[in-house]
């Protein structure tokens, strides 16, 4: 699969507006999760002009949530930046998975993609290239509405989290798995994957009153994983 202008006959500007259209679930998660920030980051003690430089640069919302919590613990600047780091060396994994879809392509074309990278972009991007040949431009649109939308949600949280009084008793944290559930049923498309769903959904209530920590929504992803890639070998092969 080459990434031109000729994959599946589109055109770079068609497949730029197809990914902004696809991503109107993460960007409306991301405005009410990036205006929650906005206020978080003005509590912890950041100007406005840092809080949004932090969004517009570094545009990784775990990362900057986790980083101003440390900064209104005032906590070194090598201690945040490691703990940012570590938190975002998943997304070498994610990269590596899309590159086999993006080959070819210059350089810069590779860092911006890079940089645009998150949870929420990756699970649509390679969703979206398991099922069709794309041309990169539709990343770019994905990668881009996302990005525009974090930066929005963080002006409009750093400029009017301290004006309006309570913003930050609202239950912005609803966001989130809203957007996650909106991304699971966009990639529902067969029997098999609601099955899937179901059974890791199940799994993961069910050890979740089994086990501390996160380990029920890993432990649910791995054996949903393997039953559902037996189910489909079985199905194949008979």
């Amino acid at each position: 699969m080459q990434p031109d202008a000729t994959v599946g006959n589109a055109h770079p500007s068609a497949e730029l507006a197809a990914g902004v259209t696809r991503a109107v679930p993460i960007m409306l998660g991301y405005v009410v999760l990036a205006i929650a920030f906005g206020i978080l980051a003005r509590e912890a003690g950041l100007t406005i002009p840092e809080t949004i430089a932090m969004s517009v640069i570094v545009f990784a919302g775990a990362s900057q949530f986790i980083a101003a919590g440390m900064f209104a613990a005032a906590m070194s600047p090598a201690a945040i930046i490691m703990t940012t780091f570590l938190v975002n060396l998943r997304h070498i994994l994610m990269s590596a998975a899309l590159a086999p879809y993006l080959r070819g392509l210059r350089f810069h074309s590779y860092a911006l993609l890079g940089w645009g990278v998150t949870d929420e972009t990756f699970a649509l991007n390679s969703t979206e290239y398991s099922r069709q040949p794309r041309h990169h431009w539709f990343i770019y649109g994905t990668n881009f509405a996302a990005y525009a939308s974090w930066i929005t949600g963080t002006v409009i949280g750093a400029f009017f989290g301290s004006i309006v009084p309570g913003i930050e008793q609202l239950p912005l944290g609803f966001a989130l798995p809203a957007m996650f559930i909106c991304l699971l049923v966009m990639q529902l498309s067969d029997r098999l994957l609601l099955y899937a769903a179901v059974l890791a959904g199940g799994l993961s209530l069910l050890l979740g009153q089994l086990l501390e920590g996160n380990w029920n929504i890993i432990l649910a992803t791995v054996i949903t994983a393997t039953v559902a890639s037996g189910w489909e070998k079985w199905k194949s092969s008979g």
